[in-house]
């Protein structure tokens, strides 16, 4: 699979890669030594967290002809950047449980924001192993995973987190950590992937399931927290809300995290308590654009610099009973939503390298 993905994104990694060497040299005073050293550190700790992963890796290295150092690198580009005080990750994570729903199912939706240029290095990638097993994820060129959802009715929701207890150095990626959740067969074995290990980033994980649950993991080096739906509805920005011996160092500068999520629960709020919730309703909340430039739906701020801009990059809803999941391109305000079906996307003929798109959009 590895292989596959690296041949038919290699331009895509490329371009990735060039990006981010200009943001580690730039932001974080990383020469090529540098990322190179530390990237084939990450790849070592691959081989110890998940070979699957590493596997992958290794297969994306040779048929995207790029070292596997630097795809390493590339998937801690969190952990590389640690401390450049530029990153404003705004992403907003969300979920609604079946007990709130109208159809009776586990829905899970996430804005990504982060900077435009990566849009256009940025894609669906849809992988199944010889068992079947099928896992459907947004990731950027050169990446495994970001957030998702496999066949056993498993998803996973990201967003930034910044602590003072962040360090780098040894310890697992957060975005292995995703993908770890995201090969996870149930959500007791995500737990696992997320929990008993080494971290060295602080970041926040959405994980719901068509069992019907949801919960929410803010991870820091050596500590963690536990957040459960409230009123049926659990919702997450850039900020740590439980009580955890850390500072955070994004709660006061992240755009509007203090109130997005209660500004997610007030736009549900309605709909949740009669139990009918759908996906126009969390396609509603994904595109309220209160307080604009910087709402759940973010757009670029004209009086950032450049470099520092951000924007909701992509926008995606999961329906996590149906193997079902919406994306739109961002600020989804502006685009329409499209739908993939897990469960027959490979029934279809679909090769990796055909335009096979069915399009059923969502318009709130």
């Amino acid at each position: 699979m590895g292989e596959q993905l690296g041949s038919l994104t290699a331009d895509k990694i490329a371009r990735s890669l060039d990006t981010y060497r200009a943001r580690f040299r730039d932001q974080a005073g990383l020469e090529d030594a540098d990322i190179d050293r530390w990237g084939r550190r990450y790849y070592e700790v691959a081989l110890a967290y998940d070979p699957d992963i590493a596997a992958m890796l290794e297969g994306m290295a040779a048929g995207s002809g790029q070292s596997v150092n630097h795809l390493g690198a590339l998937n801690a580009r969190t952990e590389l950047l640690y401390g450049t005080g530029y990153r404003d990750e705004g992403c907003t994570s969300l979920a609604v449980l079946p007990s709130h729903t109208a159809d009776g199912h586990t829905l899970l939706a996430q804005n990504w924001d982060w900077h435009p240029e990566q849009a256009d290095v940025t894609f669906l990638l849809a992988t199944r192993d010889p068992s079947g097993f099928t896992v459907l994820s947004l990731t950027e060129a050169g990446m495994l995973a970001k957030s998702g959802l496999n066949s056993a009715g498993l998803g996973v929701c990201a967003n930034l987190l910044v602590s003072d207890r962040d360090t780098g150095g040894d310890g697992v990626p957060y975005h292995f950590l995703l993908r770890g959740a995201l090969n996870a067969r149930t959500m007791a074995k995500a737990h696992r992937k997320l929990l008993p290990v080494k971290r060295i980033s602080s970041g926040n994980v959405m994980l719901a399931d068509a069992g019907g649950e949801a919960v929410d993991f803010e991870l820091a080096p050596d500590v963690f927290s536990t957040l459960l739906p409230e009123d049926g509805v659990l919702a997450h920005a850039n900020h740590f809300l439980a009580d955890l011996p850390l500072t955070d160092l994004k709660a006061a500068t992240s755009a509007l995290t203090q109130l997005r999520p209660s500004r997610v629960r007030h736009l549900l709020a309605p709909a949740a308590a009669d139990a009918s919730v759908r996906p126009a309703d969390i396609v509603a909340v994904l595109r309220d654009d209160w307080s604009y430039p910087d709402g759940i739906c973010r757009y670029p701020d004209p009086d950032e610099p450049l470099a520092d801009r951000v924007c909701t990059v992509y926008s995606v809803v999961m329906d996590l009973d149906a193997r079902t999941l919406w994306i739109a391109p961002g600020p989804p305000r502006e685009h329409p939503y499209t739908r993939w079906d897990l469960d027959t996307l490979f029934d279809h003929g679909v090769e990796p390298n055909t335009d096979f798109l069915p399009e059923v959009p969502i318009d709130a």
